[in-house]
């Protein structure tokens, strides 16, 4: 089969595309025949930090049918569409734990359901599981016109949060997030966060943030939560380092302040957080309210213009790898 192989350098690793044996299903596990797998931007800073190791296949979701299943696998049989979540998806067979698969509404293509699993994961985790999100809370979405921030957005206005603030450097991203749940949008070049956010929210202040920026917007954050505010920390795009955290405010305003990764989570953490994704987010997928745009989907042997293009920063949706 076809496979993106992330090699080791001693400057960062490099991607091929080469052909591998098809991997064997174990008796818990189930082989996929991938259709489609999203692309991420964890997955560029992954290759750039691969510099010692052996060869190892990109790609962290995918959608596609089953192809087999183990023999101790119970609810999954051979022809099952299917979403999951699992490494060394970017190629054409990927095996997988099944309470890692979803199941794909008959009505839904292969590409958009590749789109689903990690963002939406990635977005329900903070916003619910640690945001700890309640219908009519209000939230603030940074750097919201990525997959998870569009993702967050959607997420949120389905759950009954108001309202629900993005912000963005881009003034014609912010009017397309409109169409995904957006009540007001922040346009971060022009204006102070704080100030919008306390005219929006009649002083008060927002209950959640979703945070992909760290570094340089802490102290706007903490100015920006309400009384037991919640502020999730997903990225650091503007730096790695935060600025002058008041501890003050966070003692008097009894906030929160979490971080959330894949990379520190146990197995049984991976599987339980995709569990809790789908129990409360497949209903509103099959009714259509969670569909993420395609910005543009490449084949597999054009991976490397796949990640050069994400990297860029310019899209808005998903970017999709077809697999065949």
């Amino acid at each position: 089969m076809k496979a993106v192989r992330v090699l080791a350098g001693a400057d960062g690793g490099r991607i091929e595309v080469q052909d591998i044996p098809i991997p064997n299903p174990g008796p818990n596990e189930v082989l996929i025949r991938v259709r489609a797998s999203g692309i991420n931007f964890g997955e560029t800073v992954y290759i750039r930090e691969h510099r010692s190791g052996s060869p190892m296949t990109a790609g962290v979701e995918f959608a596609g049918e089953v192809f087999s299943v183990g023999a101790q696998v119970e609810g999954w049989r051979e022809g099952d569409r299917v979403m999951g979540h699992g490494r060394s998806c970017h190629a054409q067979y990927v095996v997988a734990s099944p309470f890692a698969l979803m199941p794909i509404p008959d009505d839904v293509s292969w590409v958009d359901a590749a789109a689903f699993p990690n963002v939406f994961m990635t977005a329900h985790d903070a916003l619910v599981t640690n945001g700890e999100l309640k219908p009519g809370e209000s939230v603030l979405i940074n750097g919201a016109s990525g997959g998870v921030g569009m993702a967050a957005i959607m997420i949120a206005s389905a759950m009954g949060a108001k309202p629900v603030i993005a912000s963005s450097r881009s003034a014609d991203k912010l009017a397309r997030l409109a169409e995904f749940g957006v009540d007001i949008g922040i346009n971060a070049s022009q204006e102070s966060q704080v100030e919008a956010v306390m005219a929006a929210t009649d002083k008060r202040g927002v209950d959640i943030i979703i945070d992909f920026l760290g570094g340089s917007v802490l102290e706007d954050h903490i100015q920006s939560l309400a009384v037991k505010g919640r502020l999730v920390n997903i990225a650091r795009l503007s730096g790695e380092q935060y600025g002058r955290l008041d501890l003050r405010q966070v003692w008097l305003n009894r906030l929160k302040v979490v971080g959330v990764t894949f990379r520190t989570r146990s197995e049984q953490e991976r599987i339980d957080l995709i569990q809790a994704c789908a129990r409360d987010l497949l209903p509103f997928f099959r009714e259509g309210k969670l569909r993420l745009p395609i910005d543009r989907t490449f084949q597999m042997d054009e991976i490397a213009d796949a990640y050069a293009y994400i990297q860029k920063g310019q899209h808005m949706g998903k970017i999709v790898l077809i697999a065949d």
